[in-house]
């Protein structure tokens, strides 16, 4: 198993930068591909980005590719996302989840460990 901890969430505004962190401990990080999804109020959740074991592949979704960077640092257990030119769109519960699959799934269910989520607030 897993345990993990989103941090870096708060409330910025249109045009800002955040960077989350996602802490991982437990079970070896390197043996989970990441994701990062996101979910707003009266909306599924939603794939934001995931990375393989390794870091050298990583997948975006459509309305994120460009603003956002996904990548991870298994020597310190921890996947970050760095978002910038952040949109009110971008407002969401934001998590971070684990799959000891080797590919990236874009879909939730896939996924076996969750954090807890940390909030992201862009206004205009």
């Amino acid at each position: 198993q897993v345990q993990l901890v989103e941090s870096g969430g708060g409330l910025v505004q249109a045009g800002d930068s955040l960077r989350l962190s996602c802490a991982a401990s437990g079970r070896t990080f390197s043996s989970y591909t990441m994701g990062w999804f996101r979910q707003a109020p009266g909306k599924e959740r939603e794939f934001v980005a995931g990375i393989t074991r390794s870091g050298g592949t990583t997948y975006y979704a459509d309305s994120v590719k460009g603003r956002f960077t996904i990548s991870r640092d298994n020597a310190k257990n921890t996947v970050y996302l760095q978002m910038n030119s952040l949109k009110p769109e971008d407002t969401a519960v934001y998590y971070c989840a684990a799959d000891d699959d080797v590919v990236v799934f874009t879909a939730a269910r896939r996924y076996d460990y969750w954090g807890p989520g940390t909030q992201v607030t862009v206004s205009s």
